[in-house]
């Protein structure tokens, strides 16, 4: 049996439609495309929560905080409360309302985080820096993680029960600790650990801008050779993507594709060439 595995990372921020997403998948599922077999039709998502983290954040008195490292990268500082906020969010409800969706319209859909089945294993990081008005600071009650190890065999086992893989962004440490992970590397990390053919990184924009926010600067491909420019181009939480998507390359995965998912058929259209392709 040849496999055509997809990794799709849905962005958690706001304006990206996931019921658009999920009636995108469901339909490729069943109905199926020329260049895939009967059995050859494998999808595996990954998803954010970022919006939902937030609001939630703010309604239980717990705001949410983002630092920057000095290299420009952005991330949620995630304290041990933070860290709970963001399980109820993320892992409880988008996962969960994400697998509702896919249910009720036929897709047999598997929710877990990273930590089940010890899916997803990350080394806590043990300080961090953060960039503060010119300065540096040192923060170590930080529950973040880079991922070390993924599970692919868990994950092929669950797709050969003909289930649909939905992950959140949890990771477990080591030590047993659970960590928040960045959604777009987890998803390089999940592709690279099957070998997908195309890593799909769903987000609310077209994709990777020459001059963002200018649409119509919009960079249509990317050879492998150029991601060091790209990564300096981009700009806020588009240069993890970046990052995620050479991960992705160097891990195996035949492709990536930054693409717009506030569109009706996202994962079509991502497929047929729109966004920025990476190869």
């Amino acid at each position: 049996m040849t496999e055509a595995i997809t990794v799709v990372k849905l962005g958690g921020t706001e304006g990206v439609d996931f019921s658009a997403i999920c009636q995108d998948a469901a339909e490729l599922l069943k109905n199926g495309q020329s260049r895939w077999g009967a059995r050859d039709k494998r999808l595996v998502f990954v998803h954010g929560g970022s919006a939902e983290a937030n609001a939630l954040g703010e309604a239980l008195g717990t705001p949410p905080k983002f630092i920057t490292s000095p290299s420009g990268y952005t991330s949620r500082y995630t304290d041990r409360k933070t860290l709970e906020v963001f399980l109820m969010a993320v892992n409880g409800k988008v996962n969960s309302l994400l697998v509702e969706q896919l249910h009720r319209l036929g897709i047999n859909a598997f929710g877990l985080c990273g930590m089940d089945g010890r899916l997803m294993v990350a080394t806590r990081k043990d300080a961090i820096q953060s960039v503060e008005n010119g300065k540096r600071r040192m923060i170590r009650d930080d529950y973040t993680g880079k991922i070390e190890t993924v599970n692919g065999e868990l994950l092929l086992a669950i797709m050969e029960m003909g289930c649909l893989p939905v992950i959140a962004p949890v990771a477990v440490s080591q030590n047993g600790e659970a960590l928040n992970v960045d959604a777009d590397r987890a998803a390089a990390m999940v592709a690279s650990a099957l070998k997908a053919e195309t890593l799909l990184l769903l987000t609310a924009v077209p994709g990777l801008m020459e001059r963002f926010p200018d649409e119509s600067t919009l960079i249509k491909h990317i050879p492998q050779s150029k991601l060091p420019a790209a990564l300096e181009m981009a700009q806020g939480r588009m240069k993890k993507k970046v990052l995620g998507a050479e991960e992705a390359l160097q891990g195996g995965v035949g492709r990536v594709i930054i693409a717009d998912g506030r569109v009706e058929k996202p994962i079509s259209n991502a497929l047929n060439g729109q966004g920025t392709v990476i190869e």
